[in-house]
Parts: structure tokens; C-alpha cells; sequence
């Protein structure tokens, strides 16, 4: 008995080796970078494929993993797991696998992957040989297989718009943008992975989708030229795992490299301290509601890319883009401008009203399939005109750009042109196409309520775009033009301001202006409509501090009594027939419900009355995107629940507001430029902002402002813009241009200003390390008693009000601040 277990033990040992012997070996190499907070592992014992990718000791993919493949127009597919014949070699840091070869006798690919690695990325590069032209129906340059839809919140792409995971809902949905570079992040662990992607001979697009296997997969694709569309003008598709159309390839090399780095999310995107304001929920909201307008390339709005849609009637892009603060989502806002002057613009001047991936929202006949810009079936929406020209102008603001700027001027100038032509009665009011709501069309942003003929929304709209365009005709020089546009708002404020029963807009007995006048002279819209009221005050229509605490201590009060989180289109209802059967009965939809699109004109009207009612939507509305990701189109005025399919973007834009109106970043052209409207319950806020390469620091509390970077800071009560050239500091008082220091530095060394009083008859301020001062905005041929420290010189103003004190008067050592006081001379 005991020879037989002997014997079988024997047995046991040779059939272990043999099946040993037989099985196919693993073959993997790990590649780790410095830091050990991101590793790959690449496994070729099968073909070849990147098995795990792991940040900080999390694996994140799914079993199929990372993997190269093209598929043909019959459907066939191959991939790099295909590649067995693949061999290893290491050349210094370098690790590189050759022969991947897949395919069949129409086509074959013989790709190398080459990996090396820093303490902080790793970088993938793919060399790819096609043997022959061929059509190609799909590739995978290479297709990321995540474990599942929650492995990210989302990502952050490098043309400033964002894939939200939770939108790929259905299996199959999927998204496609015409970009590489992607920041995904994990709100649970705070971490993130950066995928920077460079092929500078090709086009790089990406899909994103929900896989049948629930995973979250991210295919790039690279390509000779950029990828149309598979399905009319989509860039999302309902079910359908393609997006992009077939395309060829050529024979010969297509190479591109991947970096991959963990990032520190909370770090790298932080918001700073904001005092009393809930700073993750502001990132995030901006990271994700903002973006989400992106729809791809060239194509930035406030609807979203779930429904394939952009307004161009609406003015608040570039206040979206203020607040992001993402240099990639400015510049895309730049080229969607370019892309609208070139595809949008009719050459009369008229702004078509909206673009969308599909016909069927438009007037007969204006939908242009390859633009996919048109005319918005319920009429001709006017604001496109001033949407247009008052995005430009402060994008402009943003990039700083004169040459930009220059090549919209004739294009700015004809879209006003237009909608100023239309004044048939010569009252300065603009007119509509539309004569009255027996037309039943629309004429603005609030597509099914018949506004008509003269729309004081759109006058609004109007007064702000001459305004704005008419700073920019005097910055391009064109002096005659910024006087002609200038002169033209302040008519338009005289005859916007009268009485209803003049021929203007305001409504004594009701406390508000009213929404439009017909042709027949009738008047409608007195159901106090939020954002005609809140535009006349944000845009300065209405300076009459009497009107202004008429209209906004009654919008209160009806808040107060509603316990509304947000404000609604108007309070009172339209009449039936001011509006489509869709607004009826009230409250719904733009008969009542609440859009907070046009927050941002909320909170800038009371900003400039009481900060503190403002600031309290702010708190609301982000307690609302912490509930829902503010992912709707509109709220239920009765239930304030989200409401529409039609995710609005532009519904992030009261926290825009937040920068720009309660914070104060207002850049200019030439400036950085700080105005802020805080009260004290948001003393201490403190954050970074960039403009145009600059890094600021920013610490406010009530009346006490200072900006600050790398090589100067400054300390005001007041409003202020600042510059630097080199050496050469400029302060701009107000932040307007009128009133300016400018300092030279007398060291390699920050300024340091401190700016006390500006009035009339008195400048006080201190500073360090400068050596020459010049002051301008004084009386022009008078003298003052410039004091410094405790020396006193009597100088003379120039002929244009400036003055200069020369290096020997006030040199003043870096060390040191030197205080200064200039008083006008009795």
C-alpha cells in the first residue's frame, strides 16, 4: 500500500510539470514613476494590452483594460491584443515593445509602444504603421475600458468644456468631442488623472461612453483629418456607441504620446478661502454645470452637449468664462466667436438666432445641415444681435487682444447696425420684427411669450452692447464711431426711462417697466416680468435709486412670501393671449417657473442695492446644486424641483456673478482689474486668479482691497486696476483709464503701494522701491504741493493733467515705503 501512494505521488509530480510546462506564461512589466502615486501594468503574455492602471494604490480599470485596435467598414475588428508576436527592450529609461502587429491582408498595422517615465507622469507614445490607404470605420488610439460609470464624478477637457459621467445614463451613450486632453477626477478620494495628449502632425478626437459592460470607456482616435460626424451634426448620441463618421487613413506613420499624471484635485482646481461661501460646492459647480456648455470645438454656449444645442441669444459667455478661469475654455470661447462670424452672421448683419445638430426647431427654409445654424421657429429672436456684440466685448476683456478685436469690428458694427435701422418711428426705442402678439412669435430669449415690436428686454440688451462696443471703437481708435454709439445709448436711456403713457417702458401704477409695447401702442408684460426689471438696473438703464428700491423691495417681498430658492421669470401671470398654449395654466414654464440663467442679472442689481439679498441667492443656489447638480432646464415655481430635458449650462450663471459683481474681477484689456461689492459677513475671502499668463492674489474685506503678484502688490479702499510691464507698475484708480500712477521700480523688487485717499483735492499713498512717479488725471496747468515723507515741492501739471516727480525727489529704497501726498494748490 505504501509503494502504491509512492507510485501515485510520482504521477501526481509529472503530470504537475507537464501541464506547468504547458500553460502559457505571464509576462508583465510594471512602470512606476518617481513618486509612486501612478503605475502602469503592460501585460504581453497575450497579445498586448495595459492590464492596470493604478493611482495611489487604486486599480481603476475594468478587465478589458487599455488596448489599441481598428475596425473595418465590414465590422471586423482587430486589436493590439492581437499582437503576438510583440518583443521587449529596454533602452535606458526607456521601456519599448515592438511588432504589435494586427490586421489582415486589406490592412495591417505594426505599432510600437514606447513608455518612459519622470517622478511625476508617464508617458505612452504609439507608433503606428498603416501598410496601406484604407477606410477605416472606428479605431482605438487607444480605447481606456474604467471599471464603471462612478470611477470619476467626470472629466475636465482641454478645451474647457467637461464630460459629467452620471449624463451617459443608457448603455451605449455616448459622447464625442473633438480634443485629447482630459483631467478626470474622484470627489471621494480627492484624486486625479491627467491624460495630456500631443500629435502634432494628426487631429486627435475623443469619445466618451457607457459600455454594455457598465464600464466607462474613453476611446481617442487619431486621424489625417478632423472627424465629421456620423449622425447629422451630434456630438452626443442616445444608444449608439459611434459618433464620428468613417474616415480614411493613409499609408505610412501616425505616432501620438499620452502623459499621465496623479493629480492632487482639490489642490490643483482649489477655489481658495472663501469666507461664508461654500467653496467645493462653487469649484464644482463651475468644473461641471459651467463647462458642460461646451458642446465641442468652436462651439460654446448655455445650452449643453446632452441636447446639441447653443442660443447665441444669450449675452453671458464670457462672464461664464470669467469665473471658470481656464485659459483653454477663453481661448474656445475666442474661436466659437470666430466660428459664429464666419457661419452665424448673415452679410446684412443679422445674427441667426441658435445652432443645434438636427433640423426641425427652425423657420422653413434657414437651417443650414453643415453649419447647423438657423432661425428659431417661434420667431426672430433679436438678442442674437446683442448677445453677439456684448460677448465680444468682454471676452475682449478676457484676451486682451486688439488684433482679435479688430478682425470683429465690421461684423460687431453691422449687427448693431441692423437691429438700430429698426426705429420706424424715430422714438430711440429698436423695434422687433413682430407687431404685436396676434403674430404669435417671439422676439427674445423667452421663446413662447409673444414679446413684440418695442421689447424693453431687448432695449436692455441694446443700451449694454452700445455701451461696451463703443469703449471698444475708442480702444481701436475709431474715435467718430465710439462717439456715434455712445450717443445713441444715452438717447436710448432717455426714451427707455419715460412713462408708459411717453412712449418709454416704466409703469408708475405698477412699480416696474413693463415687457414691450405692440405696434398698435398696447402695453404688456406688467405681470412683473424678473429679468426685463433686473437688466434695466444691472445694465444701468436704471440709475433712479427711488425705482431701484421700488422694483427690488418688491421682488423681495414676493420671494419672502413664496420662500423661493431662486427667481422666478415674472411673478404674476401673462395674459393668455401674450403666450403659447406651452406657458399655460400659470405658473409654468416661461409663464412663472424658475430659469436662474439670468441670475447673474439678479444678483448685480442687488449687489449695487443690498449685497446681503444677494449674496443669499448665492447661498441657495449652490445648496441646490448640491442636492441636484442644478441638472435642469428650469424649476418647478410650485414644487422648485428641477424640470426640462434641456439641461441648461447657463444656469450656473448667478455664481458667474459671484466673481465678477460681488468679488469685483472686472479685467480690462490692459489691466487686471478689482471692483468688489462685499459686505462683511465675506471679510477674509482669499484666491488666486489668472489672466492672460499672470497669477494674482486676491484678499478682500469690506473696503479693504489688495491685489497682488509676483512682482507687486497693492492695497486700496477703492476700486483699482493694476499693470506690469518689467519694471514699470500702473495703478489705475476706479479701474478706469482717466485716473492712473504709474511707478517704476528702482530695484529688481516688488512695488509695493498702498493708496489712501483720491479726491478732488487730495492723493495720499505710500510706496516702496520706485524711481520715478506719474500721476495723471489731475487739473491740467496747476500747481500742487507734493509732500514726500517730510519734504514738500510745489509742481506743476502738464497740459493733459499729469504730473512727474523725477527720480531725485523720490527715490525710495525697497526696503522702505515713502508716503506721498499731492494737494491741489488753492
Amino acid at each position: 500500500m505504501k509503494g502504491l501512494v509512492i507510485a501515485l505521488l510520482y504521477l501526481l509530480a509529472a503530470f504537475s510539470s507537464a501541464w506547468a510546462a504547458s500553460a502559457p506564461k505571464i509576462k508583465q512589466l510594471k512602470v512606476t514613476t518617481a513618486n509612486n502615486k501612478l503605475s502602469i501594468t503592460i501585460d504581453y503574455s497575450n497579445g498586448v494590452l495595459i492590464k492596470q492602471l493604478t493611482l495611489n494604490g487604486q486599480d481603476l480599470l475594468s478587465p478589458s483594460g487599455i488596448y489599441t485596435s481598428f475596425t473595418l467598414p465590414s465590422g471586423k475588428n482587430f486589436s493590439s491584443m492581437d499582437g503576438k508576436t510583440a518583443t521587449i527592450k529596454q533602452s535606458g529609461e526607456k521601456i519599448i515593445i515592438e511588432n504589435i502587429a494586427y490586421g489582415n491582408d486589406s490592412l495591417r498595422l505594426i505599432e510600437t509602444w514606447i513608455f518612459s517615465k519622470t517622478r511625476n507622469k508617464i508617458r505612452w507614445t504609439i507608433q503606428r504603421r498603416y501598410s496601406n490607404d484604407a477606410k477605416l470605420d472606428d479605431t482605438a488610439f487607444p480605447k481606456w475600458s474604467f471599471a464603471n460609470l462612478t470611477t470619476w464624478k467626470g472629466g475636465i477637457l482641454d478645451n474647457g468644456g467637461m464630460i459629467w459621467c452620471k449624463y451617459l445614463k443608457g448603455t451605449n451613450d455616448t459622447y464625442g468631442v473633438h480634443t485629447g486632453g482630459v483631467t478626470f477626477w474622484n470627489m471621494n478620494s480627492n484624486d486625479g488623472l491627467r491624460i495630456t495628449a500631443q500629435a502634432k502632425l494628426n487631429e486627435i478626437a475623443t469619445r466618451y461612453s457607457h459600455s454594455p459592460q457598465n464600464e466607462f470607456t474613453v476611446n481617442h482616435l487619431v486621424t489625417d483629418a478632423a472627424l465629421q460626424q456620423r449622425y447629422n451634426l451630434s456630438r452626443f448620441v442616445a444608444g449608439k456607441a459611434e459618433v464620428f463618421a468613417p474616415f480614411t487613413v493613409h499609408k505610412g506613420i501616425t505616432t501620438v504620446s499620452y502623459d499621465l499624471a496623479c493629480i492632487n484635485y482639490p489642490k490643483e482646481y482649489s477655489r481658495g478661502s472663501l469666507t461664508a461661501i461654500d467653496s467645493i460646492s462653487v469649484r464644482e459647480l463651475l468644473n461641471t454645470t459651467a463647462r458642460y456648455g461646451v458642446v465641442d470645438n468652436s462651439i460654446v454656449g448655455g445650452n449643453g452637449w446632452l441636447s446639441n444645442w447653443k442660443c447665441l441669444h444669450e449675452p453671458f459667455f464670457a462672464q461664464i468664462a470669467l469665473a471658470v478661469d481656464d485659459s483653454n475654455y477663453t481661448r474656445n470661447l475666442s474661436k466659437s466667436l470666430d466660428r459664429e462670424q464666419r457661419l452665424a452672421i448673415l452679410p446684412n448683419g443679422r445674427v441667426l438666432s441658435r445652432w443645434h445638430d438636427v433640423p426641425g426647431d427652425e423657420i422653413p427654409g434657414t437651417y443650414n445641415k453643415k453649419t447647423g445654424y438657423y432661425e428659431a421657429v417661434w420667431g426672430y429672436t433679436i438678442d442674437s444681435q446683442t448677445g453677439y456684440v456684448i460677448t465680444t466685448c468682454e471676452q475682449f476683456d478676457l484676451v486682451g487682444d486688439r488684433a482679435w478685436l479688430g478682425s470683429h469690428k465690421q461684423t460687431c458694427e453691422k449687427a448693431l447696425d441692423w437691429l438700430i435701422a429698426r426705429d420706424s418711428n424715430h422714438n430711440d426705442i429698436y423695434e422687433m420684427m413682430n407687431k404685436g402678439i396676434g403674430d404669435k412669435k417671439s422676439s427674445d430669449w423667452l421663446d413662447i411669450v409673444w414679446a413684440s415690436f418695442e421689447n424693453a428686454f431687448v432695449n436692455a440688451q441694446l443700451y449694454q452692447a452700445l455701451k461696451l462696443w463703443a469703449d471698444c471703437e475708442k480702444v481701436l481708435g475709431d474715435n467718430p464711431k465710439s462717439r456715434y454709439y455712445q450717443r445713441l445709448a444715452s438717447r436710448l436711456k432717455i426714451a427707455f426711462n419715460k412713462p408708459v403713457e411717453e412712449g418709454g417702458f416704466w409703469s408708475e401704477t405698477k412699480g416696474q417697466y413693463s415687457y414691450w409695447r405692440d405696434s398698435d401702442g398696447s402695453i404688456h408684460g406688467d405681470n412683473l416680468v424678473t429679468p426685463v426689471n433686473f437688466a434695466a438696473i444691472a445694465f444701468g438703464l436704471c440709475d433712479d435709486p427711488r425705482r431701484i428700491g421700488i422694483i427690488l423691495d418688491k421682488i423681495e417681498q414676493r420671494m419672502q412670501n413664496e420662500h423661493l430658492f431662486h427667481w422666478p421669470l415674472c411673478f404674476d401671470s401673462f395674459k393668455k393671449d401674450e403666450v403659447s398654449e406651452g406657458n399655460w395654466p400659470f405658473p409654468r414654464y416661461e409663464n412663472g417657473d424658475i430659469f436662474p440663467s439670468w441670475g447673474y442679472l439678479g444678483i448685480n442689481a442687488y449687489t449695487k442695492y443690498k449685497t446681503p439679498i444677494a449674496i443669499k441667492y448665492l447661498h441657495q443656489l449652490l445648496q441646490q446644486y448640491q442636492k441636484d447638480g442644478l441638472s435642469s432646464q428650469r424649476y418647478d415655481r410650485s414644487t422648485q424641483l428641477g424640470l426640462g430635458d434641456d439641461i441648461l449650462s447657463g444656469i450656473c450663471t448667478s455664481i458667474t456673478a459671484l466673481y465678477k459683481d460681488i468679488y469685483g474681477i472686472r479685467p480690462k484689456w490692459n489691466r487686471m482689474g478689482l471692483e468688489p461689492n462685499i459686505d462683511s459677513s465675506l471679510n477674509g475671502a482669499a484666491f488666486d486668479y489668472q489672466l492672460r499668463g499672470t497669477r494674482y492674489h486676491v484678499l478682500l474685506d469690506k473696503d479693504a482691497y489688495q491685489l497682488s503678484a509676483k512682482n507687486f502688490s497693492i492695497n486700496s479702499s477703492e476700486s483699482f486696476g493694476a499693470s506690469q510691464t518689467g519694471r514699470t507698475l500702473r495703478y489705475y484708480h476706479l479701474n478706469n483709464d482717466s485716473c492712473t500712477l504709474t511707478f517704476t521700480a528702482a530695484a529688481a523688487k516688488p512695488i509695493n503701494l498702498r493708496l489712501t485717499e483720491w479726491s478732488a483735492n487730495l492723493l495720499v499713498f505710500s510706496v516702496g522701491n520706485t524711481s520715478n512717479i506719474t500721476i495723471k488725471g489731475l487739473q491740467p496747468n496747476h500747481y500742487y504741493h507734493v509732500s514726500i515723507d517730510n519734504a514738500t515741492h510745489k509742481l506743476a501739471t502738464s497740459a493733459d493733467g499729469s504730473l512727474a516727480i523725477k527720480s531725485a525727489e523720490s527715490i525710495t529704497p525697497s526696503n522702505k515705503r515713502s508716503l506721498f501726498s499731492i494737494t491741489k494748490v488753492p
